[in-house]
């Protein structure tokens, strides 16, 4: 009789050894009640939502030659048998992942991040008709110009406080009538940023995700519902709204790729401007469908960019404390960078009445007020020259160093250093420079001017929303600003944390109607706040929101107009019930 034939025959007697023990302490139905429990409880799992997802042909699993040709003992005992079933296993899982990264590898190299792409290449999932409709949808915003709005310095400004009243009573009418009117899963991850392009004839938003993905969501759009009703899908008031369309701007799609900032064309709306944290910042024309790169840093993050109303130039922050300048029509071999801190500054803004004057927010706990006239006749020494051509270099990952020049700029922009800026600011010419330096009690995370170039909205981990008004006096004179102190001060928590995206106060673009911002609420909800810290209105539907609508933004041209987008991608569309 062989070894193998034992083995069975002490197995066998063991078994029936532990069956007999059971039975008389009464066990013997244990094993099926135990099956048994464990079927009621994955029965009674929520039902998930439905989605549909696109199917895809299954992937081949390879073994490698070495485990083919490794024999098996007939004779090796069922432990050995398990643990070489276990290493097999590992060997097999490992080369299922080494081939999934070489293959991502390939797709990568087929699609340099520095190269023009194409609606059908940043789309590259989407079906030839929902190509088809994008390219319907883009066609409609370029029939009539939109250039951005802007007004007056002396708008909106009353002599008695009875007049701002009524502009506030009339916002609180219009904005306080806002409900939920769309909503929609627009992009796969957390929502970075959002523009409302100004068209008015639709609701038309952009939205950019932290994997470098563009959301254009056409919130209003008609959908067809038979499929769902013939699926038995979820009643109308629960499904998704309008029509969204993903296109993957920057490369690749990880948190390298963040979307920081979108901005459209002052001039007309017909292109839109995306910086990401992949270091680059990239331009889409609506009429050619194609996203072209304009300007790329060695390593350092890039974290928001402004155009003035000419858009002509582009200011551009970046996370080691740099402020860049690019003239749009010489390309970005003759930009210029100014170091202008040892910490990162997270927004720029530029006054749209006076487009020399800058507004920064940085880690530092400062916001200053910039005279870009005298920083321009800084004269900068020129780093390593990179090759013009837009895909010949390749950036590194973004570096985590802080209050460093980059090492190179893609383009090879001048780089006029901290020490040259501080000696600056120490001449007679210097002091009007920086024309006004604020401190908060920490990071100062965002600072924008209002359509008139006259108020700004700052927003800090202090958990405080400060907002100046500056009288027109000020920027004429060389000096300067006289006072410091905030026009008003409001309590916001803005401890938002590692999950969520970081709250901005957003004004209103609309230069038509009375100054007023929206900011998220860490309650689910969204604050509407006036140019003087009046509280307009709160919007919020908790039957409907369940999340931290933290990016948030305003048509242009249209008061009753506010979308917000959370952290997992789905974005809300507010209006009156009516419209």
């Amino acid at each position: 009789m062989s070894d193998t034939s034992d083995y069975e025959q002490q197995r066998q007697a063991t078994i029936a050894r532990n069956r007999e023990l059971m039975a008389q302490i009464g066990l013997t139905d244990a094993a099926s009640a135990i099956k048994s429990i464990k079927h009621t409880k994955s029965a009674a799992k929520p039902v998930q939502p439905r989605v549909k997802k696109p199917k895809e042909p299954p992937m081949p699993t390879r073994q490698s030659s070495r485990l083919r040709r490794t024999p098996i003992d007939p004779n090796e005992s069922p432990a050995a048998k398990r643990k070489r079933e276990r290493e097999e296993e590992h060997r097999r899982r490992q080369e299922e992942e080494e081939r999934l990264e070489a293959a991502e590898r390939e797709r990568e190299a087929k699609r340099p991040r520095h190269n023009d792409l194409d609606l059908s290449t940043l789309a590259e999932d989407a079906s030839p008709e929902e190509l088809s409709e994008l390219r319907a949808t883009l066609q409609v915003v370029l029939k009539t110009p939109r250039p951005r709005g802007i007004s007056g310095d002396d708008a909106y400004v009353f002599e008695k406080d009875k007049q701002d009243k009524a502009e506030v009573e009339a916002l609180k009418e219009k904005l306080g009538k806002l409900k939920i009117v769309a909503r929609a899963k627009v992009t796969q991850d957390r929502i970075y940023s959002a523009a409302y392009h100004p068209e008015p004839t639709k609701d038309l938003i952009f939205f950019g995700d932290k994997h470098g993905q563009l959301g254009i969501w056409d919130a209003r759009a008609p959908i067809d519902d038979a499929e769902d009703d013939d699926d038995g899908g979820p009643p109308p008031e629960d499904r998704e709204g309008g029509k969204y369309y993903r296109l993957q701007m920057h490369w690749p799609a990880t948190s390298k790729s963040s979307i920081s900032s979108l901005k459209f064309d002052p001039i007309d709306s017909f292109s839109v401007y995306t910086s990401a944290y992949d270091c680059t910042i990239r331009t889409l024309s609506l009429a050619s469908g194609i996203a072209t790169e304009i300007f790329a840093t060695d390593d350092e993050l890039i974290t928001c960019i402004d155009l003035p109303p000419h858009g002509h130039e582009m200011w551009i922050s970046d996370g080691a404390g740099g402020l860049t300048h690019m003239d749009l029509r010489a390309g970005r071999a003759h930009a210029k960078r100014y170091q202008l801190s040892d910490q990162k500054i997270g927004s720029v803004s530029v006054n749209p009445t006076r487009p020399h004057f800058l507004v920064t927010a940085s880690n530092s706990r400062e916001l200053k007020v910039w005279d870009t006239r005298m920083l321009e006749t800084l004269s900068g020494r020129t780093l390593r020259s990179a090759p013009n051509s837009v895909g010949s270099a390749s950036p590194r990952s973004p570096s985590k160093s802080k209050g460093r020049a980059p090492s190179v700029m893609l383009g090879a922009p001048n780089l006029v250093d901290k020490e040259a800026v501080d000696k600056l600011l120490e001449t007679k010419h210097g002091k009007t420079t920086m024309r006004a330096r604020w401190l908060h009690g920490k990071s100062v995370s965002s600072a924008y001017w209002d359509p008139r170039g006259r108020s700004i909205v700052s927003t800090s981990y202090d958990d405080t929303i400060r907002l100046w008004d500056i009288p027109p006096m000020w920027f004429d004179k060389d000096a300067p600003f006289s006072s410091s102190r905030p026009f008003s001060q409001i309590k916001h928590n803005c401890q938002t944390g590692k999950w969520l995206t970081v709250l901005k106060a957003q004004w209103t673009p609309n230069p038509d109607v009375y100054p007023h911002f929206t900011i998220a609420n860490m309650d689910h909800s969204l604050d509407i706040f006036s140019c003087r810290g009046d509280h307009i209105a709160k919007l919020a539907d908790k039957s409907k929101i369940t999340a931290v609508q933290a990016v948030t933004c305003s048509h242009p041209s249209i008061v009753e107009r506010v979308a917000s987008g959370n952290g997992s991608g789905r974005c809300v569309l507010w209006a009156p019930e009516d419209s």
